[in-house]
């Protein structure tokens, strides 16, 4: 279904079913048993030009747009979110900052192993006391005379346990806090004071592990600093637009997957003499799915080809992420319950697909920060 989408992106879309389908579902079967990303993977999309996709190629990056970019994580997230949390690694909040915000070192030091796949990064804004409040960070940075110290505490930072740097936020001046008063670093691996102390996993896939990581006089020199001092909220506030809209589309491409695997059980299941397929109760949950599905796709592409257009989409961003993510979370319990038994057996993926899909409710921003900021957005409007 194409709601919208050029003939270039469509044909990129057969070039990356095919790409998903033969290189990355057998490495899917291989994430879920071990529960680890091999090296191979992100060598694997290295390769084929699918990370560092909106770096600039200058730094070895594909120099692409918003719309291919999500297109790519919609059609790999019909195999498995780690393929995404990849992606996005190399081309999302820590990547796009830098090449916005930089230094020209900086970006000469980063970028290009972000494109290749020789460095990896992360991005440290949670903490304890502030998870989608982000103006109340409690980590700190002070100015000393030959730099920063940095004191403080980050968690759930995914993928931070094997990032070579990581880009922090932290309060630098705590009476103007988001109005100037927080700035981001960059903090490498291995710099005296910077550890990670704790290693989580959640209901989703084991191989999407979130990192606890604490700064205790953790002292960077100004070179650290990663655009002007009290930009950081900006910063991280800059890329939501973007990261909503390709959470979204990773929720549309489980989705898809999903709803191809439940038309595709109910027509081989019999029960009673009859396939599945024939009866009501399951052609219901399968016309609500594609029903769905077709207005996330509609609400989305649109959304999308506007930002790249340069238009104002106002909260339309927030509109797919939450439209998106509650939709993923009914098509997979339908799918589930088509599935029966087999719907909830581990290493069958319908099962995978329930467990991962749940996180896309909070991460980037959970649905009630969502209706809040389209509200809001709406009573100022017509105020």
């Amino acid at each position: 279904m194409s709601a919208g989408l050029t003939p270039e992106l469509e044909q990129m879309r057969a070039a990356l079913r095919k790409f998903t389908t033969q290189e990355l579902e057998p490495w899917a079967r291989v994430i879920d048993e071990t529960d680890e990303v091999p090296g191979d993977v992100p060598k694997l999309l290295a390769r084929n030009g699918y990370l560092g996709m909106r770096l600039d190629e200058a730094f070895g990056g594909g120099g692409l747009g918003l719309a291919p970019y999500c297109l790519t994580l919609e059609e790999f997230s019909r195999s498995h979110r780690v393929f995404t949390t990849v992606v996005a690694a190399s081309s999302g909040n820590t990547p796009l900052a830098i090449a916005r915000f930089g230094t020209d070192a900086q970006r000469r030091k980063y970028l290009r192993g972000l494109a290749d796949g020789t460095t990896r990064t992360a991005f440290a804004l949670t903490e304890p006391e502030a998870g989608s409040d982000s103006a109340a960070i409690k980590t700190r940075a002070e100015r000393t005379a030959k730099g920063w110290v940095l004191n403080g505490r980050k968690h759930f930072i995914s993928g931070a346990h094997v990032a070579d740097f990581v880009m922090v936020m932290a309060v630098t001046d705590p009476a103007k806090r988001a109005r100037g008063g927080i700035t981001a670093f960059l903090v490498e691996r291995g710099t005296p004071g910077f550890a990670v102390t704790r290693l989580d996993t959640t209901i989703g896939s084991g191989a999407i592990k979130l990192a606890e990581l604490t700064f205790e006089g953790c002292r960077l020199d100004d070179a650290a600093v990663l655009g002007e001092v009290g930009q950081g909220f900006r910063i991280a506030m800059e890329s939501l637009t973007e990261g909503r809209l390709s959470v979204a589309c990773s929720c549309i491409g489980t989705a898809d997957r999903l709803l191809e695997m439940s038309v595709a059980h109910a027509q081989a299941r019999h029960t009673f003499g009859k396939p599945l397929a024939e009866r009501q109760a399951i052609q219901w949950m399968i016309a609500d799915s594609a029903v769905e599905l077709a207005a996330a796709r509609a609400l989305t592409y649109s959304a999308i080809l506007d930002v790249e257009a340069g238009a104002d989409t106002g909260s339309r961003p927030s509109m797919c992420k939450l439209y998106c993510s509650e939709m993923v979370g009914r098509v997979a319990d339908r799918a589930v319950q088509i599935h029966g038994g087999m719907g909830v057996i581990r290493g069958f993926p319908v099962e995978r697909f329930y467990r991962d899909v749940r996180h896309y409710r909070i991460g980037e921003g959970s649905s009630e920060i969502q209706r809040m900021l389209i509200a809001r957005g709406l009573l100022k409007s017509s105020g």
